[in-house]
Formats: structure tokens, sequence, C-alpha cells
């Protein structure tokens, strides 16, 4: 792991409940967006190993995020995150190329999980 989680939640509190679980398991977070377009600059800027994104969110929502992300960086992890657990946003989600989808409200244990898969640990 050579930097750590971009956090992107338009919720404070969901992104601060993520970060907490993620630091117990001592996986750095390198930075916090509250949509999908300042992830995307924020991407730019810390090259995050890996992007926790939300679907629904103000300005740009995560699926737009995801497609202008994997365009531009192919090579970039993506775990996305979202309450909506309808089949079409988890395959639309994985035909863009994210690494993996979790359905809020999540299990540490599962979201741990995803993080790993995407580490590739």
């Amino acid at each position: 792991m050579k930097s750590g989680v971009l956090i992107v939640d338009d919720l404070y509190f969901m992104r601060i409940s993520i970060r907490e679980i993620l630091e117990k398991e001592e996986v750095p977070v390198v930075g916090e967006a509250e949509n999908g377009l300042e992830a995307l600059q924020l991407y730019e800027e810390l090259k995050p190993d890996i992007v926790l994104l939300d679907i629904t969110m103000p300005v740009m929502d995560g699926l737009t995020a995801l497609q202008v992300l994997k365009s531009k960086y192919p090579e970039a992890k993506v775990v996305m995150c979202s309450a909506l657990g309808q089949q079409k946003y988890i395959i639309r989600a994985i035909q863009l190329g994210a690494a993996d989808f979790v359905v809020k409200p999540f299990q540490p244990e599962r979201l741990i999980g995803s993080i790993k898969k995407a580490f590739g640990t």
C-alpha cells in the first residue's frame, strides 16, 4: 500500500464512519470528497490506491465519476458503495470497471474485505 483510500460520499457522517472503520484496521485514508467532481480533482492530486465511491451524490454522481476516472486512469481501483442495492447499479458499476460493490448499510468486515480485495491482498 503506497498511499491509501480516498473516501467519496456526500454525507459527512458516512465519511466519518467509513474513516473510523478503515483506520481501525490500519488502512490509511488520504482524503475525502463530497461528490464525483471533487473526487476526480482529488484523485489527480493524491493518486490514492483505492477510491471508495458512493453512487448517489450531487454535482456528479458516482457512476459518472467512475466512468470518467476509468477513462483517464484505467489502472484506478474503485469500490462502489451505495444504499441503492438495486441490481442494475451493481451491474453498471462492474461494467464501468469497479473492483467491487458494497451495499449500505454495510458490515465493517464486508467493507474491509472489499478494500483488501481491491488491494489484491
